[in-house]
């Protein structure tokens, strides 16, 4: 009879012990699983040899709803909260322990973007990158020429200037990527996009080679922001070139003054620098920004026109002309519509 009762009273309490275990084993999937209750998406930095406990804690203080001690016993219990991966995460309002801790296993580190946009210079490229967020090592130079002379030479480019040589876009990166590796990025990007136009040119077209289709692209996307305008304005260059006419135009020019104020005066235009397309012939010795695709199809493939001739008309576009007496009434017209 009393070995009976021992029976009953185990099995009684297996069955109590079992339906508890099951209970903290449900309870514990639960909390892994619960969101963490976040207001905003959260960046969270996990630096190399940190202990989950302490990721915990850096989490708490940035406003994760959780109680340490409780959230790091059921991640021991259910994960495997081990192997952390050093880097800067990013958290959404719906991850959860269990979400945390794959995302810290597989080093899912969060992905930062910068916009480097066509028609800038590099300078104005470096000043970006040393405003965007956690990339590391930012470059300074005082004027637009140092910068692309000393790209160049980190880059181990032939062209004795980077200016142009990189392409416009946005880019990923990790927290502490350094400029240089995004510059080298945007670099293998341009020589593909050139190789690619260059082998699909139109013939008879005034270049030597593909550099002087970039050059070419650079003048263009300076000139004009209609996309629909950029194979125009490439026909009034390539025309002027194949006639033996002298590009006259103000972007190159502008890149050769340093510094430049805004104002683009006569005496500018007599000023004899590389860059003055007023005064020499044929193409600026370099590019002059960073040109986009479409700058450089429109370089590669200009549309057949008899243009020598454009002015910008005041609302974005531009007039064009075939000859100098038609250009000088827009010149007018433009200026009587600005008075």
């Amino acid at each position: 009879m009393v070995f009976k009762r021992v029976v009953q009273f185990f099995i009684v309490f297996l069955v109590i012990t079992s339906v508890a275990l099951g209970a903290g084993f449900w309870f514990a999937q639960q909390r892994l699983q619960q969101s963490l209750q976040l207001a905003q998406p959260l960046l969270f930095e996990v630096k190399r040899g940190m202990h989950a406990r302490t990721v915990l804690q850096q989490l708490q203080r940035q406003g994760a709803d959780i109680h340490v001690s409780e959230a790091y016993i059921v991640s021991r219990l259910l994960d495997n909260p081990s192997r952390l991966q050093a880097g800067v995460y990013q958290l959404s309002k719906h991850d959860s322990l269990r979400s945390l801790w794959r995302k810290l296993r597989q080093g899912e580190q969060h992905l930062f973007r910068v916009t480097l946009i066509e028609g800038r210079t590099l300078h104005e490229w470096l000043q970006t990158l040393a405003e965007a967020e956690r990339i590391a090592q930012p470059m300074r130079y005082d004027n637009k020429h140092e910068a692309a002379e000393q790209i160049a030479k980190l880059l181990a480019l032939d062209s004795h200037t980077a200016e142009g040589w990189l392409f416009p876009d946005t880019y990923s990166y990790l927290a502490g990527a350094t400029v240089l590796e995004i510059l080298r990025e945007a670099h293998q990007r341009m020589q593909a996009e050139l190789d690619d136009v260059w082998q699909n040119r139109a013939a008879n077209l005034p270049y030597k080679n593909a550099y002087e289709l970039l050059i070419m692209a650079s003048v263009i996307e300076k000139e004009t922001g209609l996309k629909g305008e950029r194979k125009r304005v490439s026909s009034v260059f390539v025309n002027r070139i194949n006639a033996g006419m002298r590009l006259q135009s103000d972007p190159t020019t502008i890149y050769g003054i340093e510094p430049f104020d805004g104002n683009l005066t006569r005496a500018h235009l007599r000023e004899e620098t590389a860059y003055n397309t007023y005064r020499i012939s044929g193409l600026p010795p370099s590019p002059i920004a960073m040109p986009s695709r479409a700058s450089l199809e429109a370089a590669a493939q200009p549309e057949h026109t008899d243009y020598f001739y454009f002015v910008a008309d005041g609302s974005g576009g531009h007039v064009f002309s075939k000859t100098l007496a038609e250009h000088n009434n827009a010149v007018n017209r433009y200026q009587r519509n600005q008075r």
